[in-house]
Parts: structure tokens; sequence; C-alpha cells
């Protein structure tokens, strides 16, 4: 007899036969299951003309961290406690920046003036003033109509949005925020 076979029950040897022969056929049915799931050779895709689509300009997040970056120093060089938030054209957060000290609410005011700023391609401090000819402007979810906020433009287009908050005026946020903005592409 095999010495192999004398090590192992008949019962053993059983087992590791029913085993085998699993993992035999489950590979041939894995085979034969992705094939059966493989693309079709067609594309179900249509042409998309050209006139039918646009393309945007979007801030880099090293342009982006450059820009908050630049308006959290100018701010530091005042002494200000501020946060600062860059957003994109769609206003999601690209990159946020709490100063030390900031108070806690500076950071979704940051983000909610530089979500406004690119919204209306304005300063904040700008659409502050439309208020008053149009003053349910103020309702529209997620935006924040005080100055600190300033768009950031590619050929006229807004393509993000810097805003600052913590200073003891918007007008000091704002400056700060344009410090920021101009930062980008020096």
């Amino acid at each position: 007899m095999n010495p192999v076979h004398k090590k192992f029950s008949r019962r053993a040897r059983v087992a590791t036969g029913g085993a085998v022969l699993a993992v035999v056929a489950l590979a041939g049915f894995g085979a034969v299951n992705a094939n059966a799931s493989a693309p079709a050779t067609t594309s179900a895709s249509a042409a998309v003309p050209a006139r039918a689509t646009t393309t945007s300009t979007h801030l880099t997040i090293d342009a982006a961290t450059e820009a908050a970056q630049a308006a959290l120093d100018a701010a530091e060089k005042e002494n200000q406690r501020v946060t600062v938030a860059v957003v994109d054209r769609n206003g999601n957060t690209i990159v946020t920046l709490r100063g030390d000290g900031a108070g806690p609410q500076s950071y979704e005011s940051a983000e909610r003036k530089a979500f406004t700023a690119v919204s209306w391609n304005a300063p904040t401090s700008q659409l502050t003033e439309r208020l008053q000819q149009a003053p349910t402007l103020k309702d529209i979810p997620g935006t924040l109509f005080l100055a600190g906020g300033v768009p950031v433009t590619a050929g006229n287009a807004p393509i993000a949005g810097i805003g600052v908050a913590g200073a003891p005026s918007g007008a000091l946020d704002e400056k700060f925020a344009q410090a920021g903005a101009q930062a980008i592409g020096r």
C-alpha cells in the first residue's frame, strides 16, 4: 500500500477528495460565470455632439491651499484669529484652515461666505447691499450675506470662492479673503 494511504484514514481520503472536487467545480463555474457577464462587443453609448457639453475650469487643491494660507497669513499679521474656506464652483469645500484661536462659529461662516461669493460671482460686501431690494435672498440655504467672501474667476467666470470669518468686522474678513485671491498664480 502507498505510504500516503497509510497516514490517512479512508474517511479522510474521501473528505479530501470531495474538497478537491468542490474547488475544481467552483473554479469551472466561476470561469463560466465570468464569461457570461463579459461586456457585449457593441456599445450602448451614444456620441454626444460638442454643442451638448460644456467644459469648466476648476481651482487645483494646490492653488486653493495657497490662497487659504495667504488669507490666514494676512489675518495673522494683524493679530486676527480667523477661519478661511475655499470652495469650488459648485460650492463644495476644497480646503478650510482654522487659525489658532478662531471662534467655533467662524468655520461654518467662512464656508457660507465663500459659497455665497461664488454663487453670485461678487464680493459678499456688495451682495449685502442687494438685500435692500430683495430681502428674501438671505433665505437661500447655505448663503451668508455678510462681508468676508470674494469670488475667484477665470475668464470672468466664477471658479471658486474664498470666505473668511472671525475678524471683528466684515471689512477685515474681506480684506483677508482678497489677499488669498491675489495670491493665486503669483
